[in-house]
């Protein structure tokens, strides 16, 4: 499917995405004040905040390196002027900016830390209930009475290892047989961690949606068995949304308000879309009409862009449109957004752009360079987005729409960095020349990002 009147995508977008040319689209149906809510059997950003909460002094006792944060699911937020100094010289309308630092997050070291953790509480509580006999209290999660209920069961998750991590821990932790479907060519180091942790993995021929497609089918089989669905899961995009009301207090803070005057830009990785979205969920609801959020996905795996560009209800891949989904972000690495998160975006996201790899390894290089941390190239997609959205004809004729061109002095630019602090010292040494030879090649303007 190669033409726009098959994908439904415009002509000069479509070609642009098959040419892999780095790309900022805007959403034409964004709303300011954007109101989706899900059912109210999804829960809420506030409820998966509180379970989180609830269930710290467990969490804490689980793993010791929850112990600094007393068991709470929590990143720092960093203000980074020395990397806004680089990245945008001369910038005197861009405001201040901050990276929101999940690369950080205990134990899975990654964002997927907040949605896998509060799913497998969800089942852990539920289970407990289930079981529980009459006129008894509740056990605690990490009682004998638990573990021993939770040594019943399976749960499984198919991943290209950062999901994996969390579920996987979070699972085994609690007494759960954990089991991370992957596939083949996810990051060895990855498939070393988890099994090094007793968590089974299983590794399939093909790219994540086959791993997550033979995790579903054999949990399906399995009368025990829990699959933990990244495409549909409302639990795991709760848990991400429980992000805002962290950051909100972080913000405050640090002093940045958030309203008409000093509007909040945020800046998301995208692989199948479940975090970013369950964020900018939770944002959407905390912030209303003062937060703008825009993914960021590679030029070869744009899959949320490709949905929603095409304004269709049925699903379109980047496959259908002639990319082959190879990046070295793997985390990112993504064909098909996902059905759960796709529709809720229609009007709530204000936009996505596109990024070369090469960005991705001198960008991570320059965050190392400048404020002295290492994430993985993946986690620096969405390092572009205040020059595509301040610098480039499209972000201009944004700002300039929804009436934000007025205060971009007085704005807060939040990049979130999603994956990195477990990553070994080789792999990083390796992130980093990649990243310095590139510098030293000079080849910017090939990467399509606005000067």
């Amino acid at each position: 499917m190669n033409n726009s009147s098959a994908s439904g995508i415009s002509g000069q977008l479509l070609q642009a995405l098959q040419d892999r040319t780095p790309t900022l689209w805007c959403n034409p149906y964004y709303q300011l004040r954007s109101a989706v809510v899900l059912p109210e059997e999804a829960g809420s950003p506030a409820q998966a905040h509180d379970r989180l909460v609830r269930h710290a002094k467990v969490l804490g006792n689980l793993f010791s390196e929850l112990s600094r944060s007393h068991g709470q699911v929590s990143s720092p937020l960093l203000s980074v002027p020395r990397l806004r100094e680089v990245l945008l010289p001369e910038g005197d309308d861009a405001g201040s900016w901050f990276v929101k630092a999940d690369h950080d997050l205990p134990v899975a070291g990654s964002v997927k830390a907040r949605g896998g953790f509060h799913e497998v509480l969800c089942l852990a509580e539920r289970l407990l209930q289930e079981n529980r006999k009459p006129g008894s209290s509740l056990p605690a999660l990490d009682s004998a009475q638990a573990h021993d209920i939770f040594s019943r069961y399976t749960v499984a998750v198919g991943s290209t290892g950062n999901l994996g991590l969390s579920i996987g821990q979070i699972a085994k932790a609690l007494g759960f047989h954990a089991v991370v479907h992957m596939s083949a060519d996810a990051k060895q180091w990855k498939k070393d961690r988890l099994r090094a942790r007793g968590i089974e993995v299983i590794e399939h021929a093909g790219d994540y949606a086959r791993a997550v497609q033979a995790g579903r089918e054999q949990a399906e089989q399995d009368p025990y068995g829990y699959f933990v669905d990244d495409e549909h899961s409302a639990a795991l995009f709760m848990g991400y949304a429980a992000s805002a009301q962290e950051l909100a207090m972080q913000l405050a803070q640090a002093g940045r308000p958030v309203d008409a005057k000093h509007p909040l830009f945020v800046y998301l990785p995208c692989g199948v879309g479940g975090a970013p979205g369950g964020i900018s969920y939770g944002l959407k609801h905390q912030f209303g009409e003062h937060v703008h959020c825009f993914f960021a996905e590679p030029v070869a795996s744009p899959c949320m862009l490709v949905q929603l560009a095409s304004d269709r209800s049925t699903p379109l891949s980047v496959y259908d449109i002639g990319l082959d989904n190879r990046t070295e972000a793997d985390g990112l690495a993504v064909g098909l957004a996902s059905p759960l998160v796709a529709p809720l975006m229609r009007d709530m996201l204000a936009g996505v752009f596109s990024v070369a790899d090469e960005r991705l390894f001198v960008d991570a290089l320059r965050f190392h360079e400048t404020e002295g941390v290492l994430i993985e190239p993946s986690a620096a997609a969405g390092f572009s987005g205040p020059n595509w959205l301040l610098r480039s004809e499209a972000g201009q004729a944004f700002l300039a729409r929804h009436g934000l061109d007025r205060n971009l002095a007085e704005a807060t630019h939040v990049l979130w960095s999603t994956g990195g602090s477990l990553v070994p010292a080789a792999e990083h040494q390796r992130f980093q020349e990649q990243g310095r030879a590139l510098m030293q090649a000079d080849a910017d303007a090939a990467w399509g990002v606005p000067d």
